[in-house]
């Protein structure tokens, strides 16, 4: 498949080589300079589960987009930052033609919104991903462990594109999985992100090191219910238990050891966060529909104060 990978991060690099390495047409475009001359003048390099990979792949900034007149991707996969995604779209809005299909796998909600904008809603595929990755450097990521993918168009005539996509990920070893509900997977990881992700950057720790805390079960149980609050306003029924236990179950696998994505953004990087889109958007929701958040409110005030000290 003819593929445009917006945004070579951690986890644009992650599907990048998977899809690379299974034969796929690719194209990457990336918004960091840095990034894209490593990309460019070593190839994409990653510690895969132990072994050093390189691939060779086009890569191109976002400014350098009209370089690629003529490039028609079937499939234009977003992986930029959630506050990043509509300036990213304005300037590729050149590859999108009524025929372009846009998957978002990005962190968070309320995408779809953003990218209506570029695509109509039947070339619109919406998703999460629960595979890990992390950046050592430009051009350099680090890649371990197992995920999966689940997907769905958004619109109703969106199916058969989405099949294909699936069969394109299965080959590239991408764990993929058709749903019927993108609504309730989003919330449910979300609530991943919402717990794993700001605990962690807040309390400068790694996964497993959250969990070993005696304050940790409160945490999320707490949170998780003030997203299930929010999301049953939008007609999406958590499961608060399984939700819990999964991401409980974190804290003793193969992730254990892991700095999630918002602690590599924030702590490592001084980067500005996703948290507008995670535990931000269920305050500013809660407070639409008259639900009480105050444990998003104050982690999204706490990780923007962070931001704040930074200087991100």
């Amino acid at each position: 498949m003819k593929i445009a990978i917006v945004g070579v991060g951690a986890m644009g690099s992650r599907f990048a080589l998977m899809l690379h390495k299974s034969g796929n047409d690719l194209v990457l475009i990336d918004g960091w300079q840095p990034n894209v001359q490593a990309i460019r003048q070593q190839g994409l390099q990653a510690d895969f589960n132990g072994k050093a990979v390189t691939a060779n792949i086009p890569v191109y900034s976002l400014e350098e987009v009209d370089q690629l007149q003529g490039y028609q991707p079937e499939l234009i996969i977003a992986f930029t930052k959630s506050y990043q995604l509509d300036s990213a779209f304005t300037k590729i809005k050149a590859l999108i033609t009524p025929q372009t299909y846009v998957l978002c796998l990005l962190n968070g909600m309320g995408h779809e919104s953003i990218l209506k904008k570029y695509v109509d809603d039947n070339h619109l595929l919406l998703g999460i991903t629960m595979w890990t990755a992390g950046l050592a450097g430009p051009g350099h990521a680090t890649l371990f462990g197992n995920g999966n993918v689940e997907l769905k168009n958004f619109g109703s005539e969106g199916k058969d594109f989405a099949l294909k996509v699936v069969d394109v990920f299965n080959d590239a070893g991408l764990c993929p999985k058709y749903i019927d509900d993108p609504k309730y997977a989003i919330w449910r990881k979300a609530c991943v992100n919402g717990t794993l992700n700001t605990l962690c950057s807040i309390l400068d720790c790694n996964i497993g090191e959250l969990g070993q805390t005696q304050e940790a079960a409160d945490f999320l149980k707490t949170i998780i219910a003030e997203f299930a609050a929010v999301a049953a306003q939008e007609g999406v029924n958590l499961d608060q238990a399984e939700v819990y236990q999964h991401v409980d179950e974190t804290f003793h696998g193969d992730i254990a050891d892991h700095y999630p994505s918002m602690y590599q953004d924030l702590l490592k990087n001084h980067r500005k966060t996703e948290i507008d889109f995670i535990n931000g958007a269920v305050w500013q929701k809660g407070k639409e529909y008259g639900v009480a958040t105050p444990y998003c409110t104050l982690i999204t005030q706490l990780i923007h104060a962070k931001e704040e000290l930074l200087g991100v």
